[in-house]
Parts: structure tokens; C-alpha cells; sequence
């Protein structure tokens, strides 16, 4: 709940949140932008809506009324939909409002975003936790790494630096920022300061790390390339990839 969250954040110097996906039930939505109405630390949320839904524009159009809603998230299971003309013709509905799309997904289905992104070329899509790539001190899957070059080639792309500790497999995971800064090097040589976005998994990462590691982690890594990098990752950039007011 919020008052959770901010007993954490608050002291590590955090103002606000965008909430991603509470779960899969479509009445969720609801329940998230409810509790925003009287929480002004959540600055947007990102959904759930299953784009084979027939109702699927109708849910959209309810939920999109409320400018805190702010796009949908998918898991990768849902792009071997990609080639179906409903899934294509719902994205693009989604496309059409300024909404995000956030992708839950795994390195193998990094090939399917150019398509994606082709298709709808104005849409914002974030990548969520590095595409769920193994960590460790040493370089990353070079699969990987070859995947986030590619996709990273699209303007309207972002990654979230997110899911490190969980991605370690370790509990508790390593806290020394030099254990990930091989995968993290990855991203920044790909994406550059503009289009990568902190985000803590919480409260998921909670199982790995506590919230003040997660964040010191990667406070870590950008403090060292200066205070304008760090004000773009830790929310500049989602404010641009969010389109948020």
C-alpha cells in the first residue's frame, strides 16, 4: 500500500511513483487510480488490459479518461500474438491516446520489437528489468547484448534498470554497484542518458534486497556521471517516456 512504500522511499529521497501493473484483474485498475485520487505520490499509473479482449476499447477509453492513466503493460507471452490483426489493431488504439506500453519480457523476445515498433512507430514502449537477463560480475549472454543493440536502435524505445538484485538469483543479492556494472555498461552504451529509467521492483525486489540497496545501487552508477544524468534516470526520463503532466 502506499503508506508501505513511502516508509521506505521517502527517506531515500524519492517524491513520487508511477505504479506498473497491480495485477492482471481489469477492476484493478480501478482500485489503483482510486487510491491515486487521494495519494498524490502516485504520478501515474501503468495498467492491465488483455489486447485479444473484445472489450478491450471500452476498457480503454474508461480507463484512459483519468490522465494518471498512463498505458498498459504486457508479458512476453503476448507478442507471439504480434502478426494477429486484433492484437495489432488494439496497440495501435493504444498508440493513438499517447499511451505507453511497457513489456514484461524475456531476452529471447527482444527479436519481436522492431516489428512491433514498426507497426507503431509513435508509440513509447519501456522494456521492464533489462528483459530478465541472468547477472552476474561477469559480461552479460553476448545474445543479449546483441538484442539491446538492436532494439535500442529505436528512438521510442526505454529500459527500465530495474529487477538487477532479483536477476542475480542471490538471496540476498550483492549489494557492491561493481558486481553489475558489466550489464549495466551494456545498457548505457546502448541507450545513452536519455532513455534509461530507474525503476525498484518493489515490492517484488524486497525478496532479493531491501529498497535501500535497490536504490543505492544504481545511485551509485549514475551519481558517477554527474547530477544532470542522475535527475534524467531517476525521472526525467520517465516523465518523457510516461508523457506525464
Amino acid at each position: 500500500m502506499p503508506e508501505d512504500y513511502k516508509a521506505l522511499a521517502v527517506p531515500e529521497g524519492t517524491t513520487g511513483t508511477v505504479v506498473v501493473e497491480a495485477s492482471k484483474w481489469l477492476e484493478d485498475n480501478q482500485w489503483i487510480l482510486d487510491l491515486a485520487a487521494d495519494e498524490p505520490f502516485i504520478v501515474g499509473f501503468v495498467g492491465h488490459l488483455e489486447p485479444d479482449d473484445a472489450n478491450f476499447e471500452g476498457s480503454l477509453a474508461r480507463f484512459s479518461a483519468n490522465p494518471l492513466f498512463r498505458g498498459i503493460r504486457l508479458g512476453g507471452g503476448h507478442l507471439r500474438a504480434i502478426s494477429d490483426n486484433t492484437f495489432l489493431a488494439n496497440i495501435e488504439k493504444l498508440a493513438a491516446k499517447a499511451l505507453t506500453l511497457d513489456l514484461l519480457i524475456n531476452p529471447e523476445m527482444l527479436s519481436t520489437l522492431p516489428t512491433l515498433v514498426e507497426h507503431t512507430p509513435e508509440m513509447h514502449i519501456v522494456i521492464n528489468h533489462i528483459a530478465g537477463v541472468r547477472i552476474s560480475e561477469q559480461p552479460p549472454d553476448p545474445s543479449w547484448v546483441s538484442a539491446i543493440h538492436e532494439v535500442a536502435r529505436y528512438p521510442n524505445i526505454y529500459c527500465k534498470v530495474s529487477g538487477l538484485a532479483e536477476h542475480t538469483g542471490q538471496i540476498p543479492a550483492p549489494t557492491d554497484v561493481d558486481y553489475y556494472t558489466p550489464t549495466i555498461d551494456v545498457l548505457w552504451d546502448a541507450f545513452g542518458e536519455d532513455r534509461l529509467i530507474y525503476g525498484s521492483n518493489w515490492p517484488v525486489s524486497e525478496r532479493f534486497a531491501p529498497y535501500k540497496v535497490v536504490q543505492q545501487i544504481v545511485n551509485d552508477y549514475f551519481s558517477a556521471k554527474g547530477e544532470a544524468v542522475k535527475a534524467k534516470f531517476f525521472w526525467q526520463n520517465a516523465k518523457a517516456a510516461y508523457q506525464l503532466k
